[in-house]
């Protein structure tokens, strides 16, 4: 079992800048694939990005990719969604999720946080 907290969110302008933190503990968390997802009001949710176990491998959704940053620090078992440029239509509940396995991956997420409201004003 892992357990997921998300915190970072709010209201920001855009263009702004928001970072988002995962903290996650239970199951290893250094061997666990990890994502964010994100769902705006009357919208499904969405991928957003992804990263392995070991920080070599991510993937973007095209609407985020050049303006936000997956990372993670598997000593601190966290990890980080670094939103930049950020635009209304970046406006939506962020959830992070994990995999039973090491791999990025756009599906197949068993664990899911509470979620943390990002609202960014045009």
């Amino acid at each position: 079992q892992v357990r997921l907290v998300e915190s970072g969110g709010g209201l920001v302008q855009a263009g702004g800048s928001l970072r988002l933190t995962c903290a996650a503990s239970g199951r290893t968390f250094s061997s666990t694939g990890m994502g964010w997802f994100r769902q705006a009001p009357g919208k499904e949710r969405e991928f957003v990005g992804t990263i392995s176990w070991s920080g070599s491998t991510t993937y973007y959704a095209d609407s985020v990719k050049g303006r936000f940053v997956i990372s993670r620090d598997n000593d601190k078992n966290t990890v980080f969604l670094q939103m930049n440029s950020l635009k209304p239509e970046d406006t939506a509940v962020y959830y992070c999720a994990a995999r039973r396995d090491s791999r990025a991956a756009l599906v197949g997420y068993d664990y899911w946080g509470q979620g943390t409201q990002v609202t960014v004003s045009s």
